[in-house]
């Protein structure tokens, strides 16, 4: 029994449909699969309907922008199975709000260093719900501009910080966000600790008791740092989760559906975690005798 609880579609900055995900995920034989896309739980009723077909359990999911605001940095937290998702819907809307702006801005700048034109860039993100840099850049590649995603063009114009087009704002407050999601009844959990260097603001929220787990089997981390976050999850009963960060055609790096798993034991303890939730989502209050 393993699961990939990280992967991305054509709903966010994926390349590949819920479909086609969820049949890949089938044919590498895992049980378990996450769709996370960013700052959207659209795929849900979808994949719910080809998890059947499919005979795979997928968990609703969603990959949540937030704001380190005490050390200025960008963070994700990932959301499984919030039994009462209309909670996180105004979250959502305004971090895909923000995303577009920042999109908008930067393509706008890409645009006076490059003749290309809004309608070449946004034909590669019908299905989003934002716009990203991977749309940019594909077009700027189609174009013959570039031959590659994360080459010395994607350099140029968007690695951070310096990078000519790049656009970027705070998203919301970190802790109000993993407020939130225990307020919709989901599982917290900090994705790719070392992607973003949120080890300090990791220890933080551990220490307070904020998040359910942390995503330790990620590309982002090396042996000795999947070490320490293993002991970190062990010494304060978190869930150790695990995924490919799958996003197709816009991988940074060579990663595919199932390159790293959630193993048996914590799917138990997440499914068991979320078997409490819809419990107490679903509880109701005895009426008092008059």
């Amino acid at each position: 029994m393993a699961g990939d609880l990280h992967c991305h579609t054509t709903l966010s900055d994926g390349s590949l449909g819920i479909e086609e995900v969820i049949a890949q995920a089938k044919r590498v034989g895992l049980d378990y699969l996450a769709i996370t896309d960013h700052d959207t739980l659209s795929s849900s009723n979808r994949a719910k309907i080809l998890a059947e077909r499919y005979d795979i359990e997928v968990i609703p999911a969603v990959e949540l922008s937030a704001w380190d605001k005490e050390r200025n940095q960008k963070v994700h937290i990932l959301c499984y199975a919030p039994q009462k998702p209309d909670r996180l819907e105004g979250l959502c809307l305004k971090s895909c709000q923000i995303r577009r702006e920042c999109a908008k801005e930067m393509l706008e700048k890409v645009m006076e260093l490059y003749p290309i034109t809004e309608e070449m860039v946004y034909k590669y993100a019908k299905s989003s719900k934002s716009l990203y840099k991977s749309h940019i850049m594909r077009a700027l590649i189609n174009y013959g501009y570039a031959t590659e995603f994360y080459g010395p063009i994607n350099d140029e114009l968007f690695k951070y910080p310096n990078g000519k087009c790049l656009v970027q704002r705070e998203y919301p407050d970190v802790k109000f966000v993993v407020d939130l999601i225990h307020s919709s009844k989901g599982v917290a959990v900090m994705a790719h600790p070392y992607h973003f260097g949120n080890i300090e603001l990791l220890e933080e929220l551990v220490a307070e008791g904020k998040l359910d787990g942390i995503e330790v089997n990620h590309h982002s981390a090396n042996d000795e740092q999947k070490a320490y976050l293993t002991k970190l999850c062990k010494d304060n009963d978190l869930i150790m989760t695990g995924g490919s960060d799958f996003h197709g055609l816009y991988n940074d790096r060579v990663t595919y559906i199932g390159s790293n798993i959630c193993d048996d034991e914590n799917i138990e303890k997440l499914k068991k975690l979320i078997h409490i939730n819809s419990q107490k989502a679903n509880k109701t209050v005895p009426k008092t005798e008059e």
